[in-house]
């Protein structure tokens, strides 16, 4: 299985983004697909995950400016809006497969000020 992450960028405050994560391999048995983000200096820490039912999970840091999508269970978007500063940081993807974590390589968004 192998998750490849795409769309960071360097953006400017307010702007927007959408990162894209799609798995490879398979793909059978898919929970949970997600992004989390890592920060210099900080831990990795959740931004949003949906489940093979649809069902979303948005951390309040994001919840109103972030949305996740899940296309034919390959692909997972990150919908990222009204950028701040604070959520520059490595993005990566991942998936749960029968308990089983996967991670994609990150993607760097830096939003600049």
């Amino acid at each position: 299985v192998q998750l490849q992450a795409s769309g960071g960028g360097l953006i400017q405050t307010g702007g927007s983004l959408r990162l894209s994560c799609a798995v490879s391999g398979s793909i059978f048995s898919i929970r949970t697909t997600g992004w989390y983000r890592q920060a210099p200096g900080k831990q990795r820490e959740l931004v949003a995950t949906i489940t093979s039912g649809g069902s979303t999970n948005i951390a309040d840091s994001v919840k109103g400016r972030f949305t996740i999508s899940r296309v034919n269970a390959k692909n997972t978007y990150l919908n990222t809006n009204s950028l701040k500063p604070e959520d520059t940081a490595v993005y990566y993807c991942h998936a749960e497969i029968r308990g089983v974590n996967y991670w994609g390589q990150g993607t760097q968004v830096t939003v600049s000020s």
